[in-house]
């Protein structure tokens, strides 16, 4: 019997491309309102309480309006939203960090942000193994495409006027909201400096994190981290790290349109700088394609069915 699945919030960006990547798999039924009742809460409560797995790809107040739905003990949730990315009672969906198992046998999984996975993919296994002490004051500059931003920055950026700038930098209150889930989930003592910025591109991301030596526990070089971050990744299908990348510059399309994440250890001769780089698309292992593979887990089926790798 296929598992029934409500995408609440369907006409949106992430919703969208998580629908694209369901189309034709049998092993799913999906649950869908036209567009007079998506709105309407009585008719959204029932296709939650009738549905298996819920997806939220809502705003934040309205995901935790969805949740609040729930009137069984059996409907299970996927939540793209900011809502519930740090609380305690629910698994932070990055099965490469969390554990598989974690994942798929829990009822609530907060999917991540898109900078926050990258971010915490280069740092969270290194703070584990000790090389990048708790109490590191860290640093990560990101750029995005424009789709991370929703409907609004898309029709901004796909306006009759053109792109509205070349490259631009904001969260200059230092208060973006996917930092709380980069200290949590990392366990750092300290919030990291987080500055992002959108370019002129629908999709596609670069999260780095700069190191110098004297960060680190004594004796790591950047050999070591690569080395730390292959053990920790080894047999992963989605996320990978590359050994000996030559190119002299590495582009923010590199994995546009894929569901996959790739991690890259750079430094000077002598290792006294350093560059964590996660290569992704915000839109793949950002959003939609982690709310898939998480979908797959908790559905009790391979956890790269129907992404795009």
């Amino acid at each position: 019997m296929s598992t029934k699945i409500f995408i609440d919030g369907a006409a949106g960006t992430t919703g969208i491309q998580i629908r694209e990547r369901l189309a034709g798999r049998s092993e799913f039924h999906l649950i869908t309102l036209d567009e007079a009742a998506r709105k309407d809460d009585a008719a959204r409560a029932g296709a939650i309480n009738e549905a298996d797995i819920v997806i939220l790809c809502l705003p934040d107040d309205a995901a935790r309006q969805s949740v609040a739905m729930i009137a069984n003990d059996r409907t299970r949730v996927i939540d793209a939203s900011t809502a519930h990315r740090v609380a305690p009672d629910w698994v932070y969906g990055l099965p490469e960090i969390a554990g598989r198992d974690a994942v798929a046998d829990a009822r609530f999984v907060s999917n991540p942000g898109c900078y926050s996975t990258g971010f915490i993919a280069l740092v969270a296994p290194l703070v584990a193994a000790g090389l990048i002490p708790a109490g590191a004051r860290l640093a990560c500059n990101a750029v995005s495409g424009y789709s991370g931003g929703g409907k609004t920055m898309i029709a901004e950026y796909e306006g009759p006027d053109g792109p509205p700038s070349a490259w631009r930098t904001y969260a200059l209150t230092l208060a973006h909201k996917h930092v709380p889930e980069m200290q949590a989930r990392c366990r750092l003592l300290h919030r990291p400096i987080f500055v992002p910025a959108v370019v002129p591109l629908y999709s596609g991301m670069i999260v780095e994190v700069p190191l110098h030596a004297e960060m680190l526990a004594n004796g790591t070089g950047a050999a070591t981290l690569r080395e730390a971050l292959s053990a920790h990744y080894a047999g992963s299908a989605v996320v990978s790290v590359d050994q000996g990348y030559q190119p002299a510059t590495l582009p923010v399309e590199l994995l546009k349109d894929s569901d996959a994440m790739r991690l890259f250890v750079f430094s000077d001769a002598a290792s006294e700088q350093i560059r964590l780089v996660a290569a992704l698309d915000n839109l793949g292992k950002g959003a939609s394609g982690a709310a898939v593979q998480n979908l797959n887990l908790m559905a009790g089926l391979p956890e790269t069915t129907g992404l795009r790798l």
